[in-house]
């Protein structure tokens, strides 16, 4: 897809080192702003009731929605895929900071492989366990689901994509997304074909030290509980 580039810097204006990960001239992710990152990982499993709670993650980045996921006590275990094995290698190494948090969790796997891919396949998102059902999988890989990383991406967010994902999630199960957009009222729609429950998360956040707001849109879709 690119050049993969992670940056450590010195920020003169917030004073303190911040890691980012771009491809080609395009910002991946930042530590700088984070917000919308460590809610992606938190509002899914608010959702879910109960413990030993089986969660998947799509993209790995700096991590932030990942390590948000293994602070809740309830997961059991967390599969996280990102088709990038220079960042899966960067946490492990221990060159991003929460790759120490992560490699270090017994019940954190990350998976070098193509997230949409896997989600297409009969064997499914757990290379370990075909066919494996999850209570939460949360994808936070493309820019929004019409500005996409590869034009591959697309089926994801069409009504064949869903209805593949949907069958991954055990009943009462949550899928959410992160978008750089804001709501999508043509994919909000696509959802509610597929799932029983969708809400839209609209998370703000300063920018450029106060001086701008940005946002961020979570898409939450949960599926029919068991009767």
């Amino acid at each position: 897809m690119g050049e993969l580039i992670l940056r450590r810097r010195w920020d003169l204006t917030f004073r303190k080192e911040v890691y980012e990960i771009k491809l080609n001239d395009e910002f991946l992710m930042s530590s700088l702003f984070t917000v919308a990152e460590v809610e992606i990982g938190r509002l899914p499993l608010t959702k879910l009731a109960g413990t030993a709670l089986d969660v998947v993650v799509g993209g790995l980045g700096l991590g932030y929605t990942a390590q948000t996921v293994l602070e809740n006590p309830n997961v059991r275990s967390l599969v996280v895929v990102d088709a990038l094995s220079e960042v899966i290698d960067w946490h492990e190494r221990g060159l991003i900071p929460a790759g120490v948090t992560l490699t270090s969790d017994p019940r954190c796997t990350l998976v070098h492989g193509d997230f949409f891919a896997m989600a297409r396949a009969a064997t499914g998102l757990d290379p370990a366990a075909p066919e494996r059902l999850f209570h939460a999988i949360i994808v936070d890989i493309d820019h929004s689901p019409r500005h996409l990383l590869h034009p591959s991406h697309a089926g994801f967010y069409e009504s064949s994509g869903l209805q593949r994902l949907s069958e991954q999630l055990h009943p009462g199960g949550v899928f959410a997304l992160w978008s750089d957009d804001r709501p999508d009222e043509d994919f909000t729609k696509a959802l509610e074909k597929h799932f029983a429950e969708v809400e839209v998360e609209v998370v703000g956040f300063d920018n450029l030290s106060g001086k701008r707001e940005a946002a961020n849109t979570i898409y939450l879709a949960k599926t029919a509980s068991a009767r």
